[in-house]
């Protein structure tokens, strides 16, 4: 169960994971204020789960935070850390309250200091211009890679003796790699000009993850972050090669966070993202369309776990099963609607040449002898099933897949397109309004606006709850594209060419 991304409530999900399977821990909660300004995204997820946050003041803030660190304790390996980024509303309480309870005030390694120059002044106190981040082990024997800042010092005496004294061009000076500090002042906050910038009010540098996940952790080790957030621990565990898993409740975060892994990697890295690696998409629906016109092998495989079973790996000559439940029972899918009576007829000779003891066995125990999974099923196969159960006690169960995961329809969108400006200095002032429909509401627009098919969807803009862009686009044709996400994390996509010479002319 690695490279996931998972929408839902952090204790929940973690109470599901087994026991010691993950490296390092960052986790970057809602900060304690008394007020309700870390609600991020606002969609309905993230506010169920916070409305109530402030009722009992600290305690029920720090209480609300053990119970899921305690799990965060548990999937833990013994080789394993965790870095809790906090301020200073909460910081003395959840070290003394959370940390040192489950993990132990011995396992305590540092108080790392990330101090940030920005804005803001105090006139009857210093500005409070840092965070704190915990970090602890869970033993003794944890990882831990060593790591180098940019030092400006001439002194030596923390120098890395691999690395002689080397020249910054963007600075114009020398420098040499020290060791790294508890306290953290050269990596800069997201800025409204930085290239990494998504939106996300909360956005944490992929610098300050990087040497995180550097420190703590080896190629190929698991990093689980269960406030997923803007997605920068994913993204950066990506690019490290480390294996991840995150968690988040909120709708936009799992999604934004999808968006940014396709505009780092693109289409071809993405591959089926309900089924196989890269990762999962892990929503509360799934969309009929993805379900239904995927691979078939990978869907096959995909419910038969959702069932329950063990899907058949060979993926080849089967005898027409796709896998079995848990003691065996053979398990048929079938990635179509209106399924008729001969896949039934197919489906018993199959299980006769199986196992004959089993099928024995599960007729004289009136069990099931067979499941089959689709979509549908036409009245042929459902009055067979009928027929084989009173009069031969042969019991075929009829699974529909919405019985197995829920499913939903994709939201529809459409585009409209006003000219604003025509033709000064060669731009073309354009106004795109993308107009989403969903029975469950819709969440966010993103936008490509150099939208390259082959190279996937790679947005410019990450999260847009109007629906509304404002460009100025050159003389010649470009291509557009904009996806809407509904409050089930459902997608739909819509892409435009617009062709402008004098005048503006839009296609599909």
């Amino acid at each position: 169960m690695v490279n996931k991304l998972i929408l839902g409530d952090n204790l929940e999900i973690l109470r599901k994971l087994d026991s010691e399977i993950v490296d390092l821990i960052y986790l970057d909660p809602p900060f304690f204020s008394n007020r309700n300004y870390e609600v991020i995204w606002g969609d309905a997820g993230e506010v169920r789960s916070f409305q109530d946050r402030w009722a009992g003041g600290i305690s029920h803030y720090i209480d609300w935070l053990k119970e899921r660190v305690e799990q965060m304790h548990r999937v833990l390996k013994q080789t394993g850390s965790i870095y809790l980024h906090c301020d200073w509303h909460a910081d003395a309480y959840i070290r003394v309250n959370v940390l040192d309870k489950l993990f132990g005030d011995k396992q305590f390694r540092n108080e790392i200091v990330w101090s940030y120059r920005t804005g803001g002044a105090g006139k009857k106190q210093f500005a409070r211009k840092h965070d704190s981040i915990w970090f602890y082990t869970k033993s003794k024997n944890y990882t831990f890679n060593t790591q180098y800042y940019k030092s400006w010092q001439n002194k030596r005496y923390a120098y890395n003796a691999n690395y002689p004294e080397l020249w910054d061009e963007k600075e114009g000076k020398w420098y040499h790699e020290a060791i790294c500090r508890d306290v953290w002042d050269e990596i800069n906050p997201i800025g409204t000009e930085s290239k990494e910038r998504i939106g996300y009010p909360t956005q944490k540098p992929e610098a300050l993850l990087e040497r995180i996940i550097k420190a703590s952790s080896n190629k190929g080790d698991i990093i689980l972050d269960p406030f997923m957030g803007g997605g920068t621990t994913i993204a950066v565990a990506e690019k490290l090669g480390r294996q991840w898993i995150g968690i988040d409740q909120s709708v936009q975060a799992v999604k934004v966070t999808e968006f940014r892994l396709e505009k780092q990697y693109g289409a071809t890295k993405k591959q089926a993202a309900l089924f196989t690696a890269p990762y999962i998409v892990q929503l509360h629906k799934y969309d009929y369309d993805t379900l239904r016109y995927k691979d078939a092998f990978e869907f096959e495989s995909w419910v038969v776990q959702q069932f329950g079973g063990t899907s058949n790996i060979k993926q080849r000559v089967d005898m027409g099963l796709d896998g079995k439940t848990a003691d065996g029972t053979p398990i048929q899918v079938k990635r179509s609607d209106n399924v008729g009576r001969d896949v039934i007829d197919k489906f018993i000779a199959a299980i006769q040449r199986f196992d004959k003891a089993l099928l024995e066995k599960n007729i004289a125990e009136k069990k099931p002898i067979g499941y089959i999974i689709a979509f549908s099923f036409g009245r042929g196969a459902v009055e067979e099933a009928t027929r084989l159960k009173n009069t031969e006690d042969r019991i075929i169960k009829l699974v529909r897949v919405d019985e197995i995961v829920p499913i939903a329809t994709k939201p529809e969108i459409a585009v409209r397109i006003n000219e604003l400006e025509r033709g000064i200095d060669d731009l073309h002032k354009i106004e795109l309004i993308a107009e989403g429909k969903s029975e469950a509401g819709i969440e966010f627009y993103s936008w490509d606006f150099s939208y390259d098919k082959e190279k996937g969807f790679k947005p410019s803009i990450f999260i847009d709850k109007d629906g509304k862009q404002t460009v100025s686009l050159k003389t010649g044709t470009h291509n557009i594209a904009v996806k809407v996400v509904d409050n089930d994390g459902l997608e739909n996509i819509e892409t435009i060419k617009l062709k402008i010479n004098g005048v503006v002319e839009q296609s599909r």
